[in-house]
């Protein structure tokens, strides 16, 4: 059609190789969005991503880009930032390569997105939001879970008012990751070491940081303990190492408006429960629990009434008084989601609150649970000034 107008973008997409960037962001998102036929922002006007796969190997490269029919890649970072049509640059690298390469990025006047933890210090995700401010290019990060089906059904609870006053909020996230002796682990092995920045606080109170400030309420102070349960595990290579990061977390968050957040995460923990992720909220008038795609709600007239004996048989069936919340719409990726709100914000201005200073929220909270456990005591959370 003659009068279609279609905003080509190049994307840099750095780190993709890695199971997050190639499943979630590349396959889902940015393939995703081009087979659709892009973003449709008018009648006859779509953006259309154009990337092109940044990384070390170049064999994995090629296959990726075959695999996702991506016609560009390479492993000159320097090449694509000097392409003028490359105008987005995203990492989702290992974290301790993610500050420099996004400096050189916010240099090359490219706008910015990128996996969180952002840095692997607060005073560094901070100095990037500013760096990026300042060279005024648009930034944000990678907030996913806000879009997953569980998270939008509990938003929408809050918003009608189901829960009343809500004062609790209690969460459990976590699997069994094997230690890849006799069954290959699950996740990267530079996960359980902390001088590659691994560690499950500061994977994972990144997340917690904005699915807690957005759904229920800043938060203003942390106690939390992590662990190292599992001391030997083996790398990718078969060979054996001394895992030095936690590998487990138990914190509780204190929110501006009173409400008590706990959350336990670990990576040593045999699932019994409806997900891998599973958040319970508890108000006057009902409760709910969602898991990442599901969500059960119990209202105050459905409550029932336990009584405390244990000399019999339980005779309640507590979760047969739940009811599950149904489908009203197609949810889509929660990372697609997310991409197609940032693209639309580069090409048509449109408002994206997601950005690196949100990401710096996120590992100012990590290095709060970190200090918490460290001097074993609650740690406020400052505000954190633009």
């Amino acid at each position: 059609m003659s009068n279609t107008i279609i905003h080509k973008v190049g994307i840099i997409m750095n780190g993709v190789t890695g199971r997050m960037g190639t499943n979630q962001h590349l396959l889902r998102s940015i393939a995703a969005i081009m087979e659709q036929g892009g973003v449709k922002v008018g009648k006859a006007e779509f953006i259309m991503p154009d990337p092109i796969l940044v990384g070390r190997n170049p064999a994995k490269l090629r296959r990726l880009a075959a695999q996702a029919g991506v016609s560009r890649w390479t492993t000159d970072l320097d090449e694509a930032l000097a392409d003028k049509q490359n105008i987005i640059y995203f990492d989702s690298q290992t974290t301790e390569r993610r500050a420099v390469a996004v400096r050189q990025a916010i240099a090359a006047g490219k706008h910015i997105y990128c996996e969180k933890p952002t840095a692997t210090t607060t005073r560094e995700a901070l100095a990037l939001y500013k760096l990026a401010r300042k060279a005024g290019v648009k930034n944000g990060v990678v907030q996913d879970k806000l879009w997953l089906p569980g998270m939008l059904k509990l938003q929408a609870l809050r918003d009608s008012g189901f829960f009343g006053r809500i004062f609790a909020v209690r969460g459990e996230f976590g699997y069994w990751v094997f230690e890849g002796h006799k069954v290959p682990a699950q996740r990267p092995s530079w996960n359980y070491r902390k001088e590659d920045s691994g560690g499950i606080i500061m994977d994972m109170l990144c997340h917690y940081r904005y699915v807690l400030d957005n759904l229920f309420g800043n938060v203003r102070a942390i106690s939390c303990i992590g662990a190292t349960h599992i001391g030997k595990r083996w790398n990718e290579n078969g060979h054996v190492y001394k895992a030095t990061a936690d590998d487990a977390a138990y914190a509780t968050f204190e929110l501006d408006n009173g409400i008590v957040a706990h959350i336990n995460s670990s990576w040593c923990v045999r699932v019994r429960r409806d997900d891998l992720f599973v958040l319970q909220v508890d108000g006057t008038k009902g409760s709910a629990v969602a898991g990442l795609r599901d969500c059960w709600v119990q209202a105050y007239g459905a409550t029932p009434r336990p009584v405390w004996n244990p000399d019999i048989e339980q005779p309640l069936n507590f979760r047969e008084t739940w009811r599950k919340v149904p489908n009203r719409q197609v949810y889509d990726n929660a990372f697609k989601i997310q991409w197609e709100l940032f693209l639309r914000h580069v090409v048509k201005n449109e408002p994206f609150r997601w950005s690196l200073l949100e990401g710096a929220k996120g590992v100012q909270l990590a290095e709060k649970g970190i200090e918490s456990w460290q001097k074993r005591k609650w740690i406020s959370i400052p505000k954190m000034k633009a």
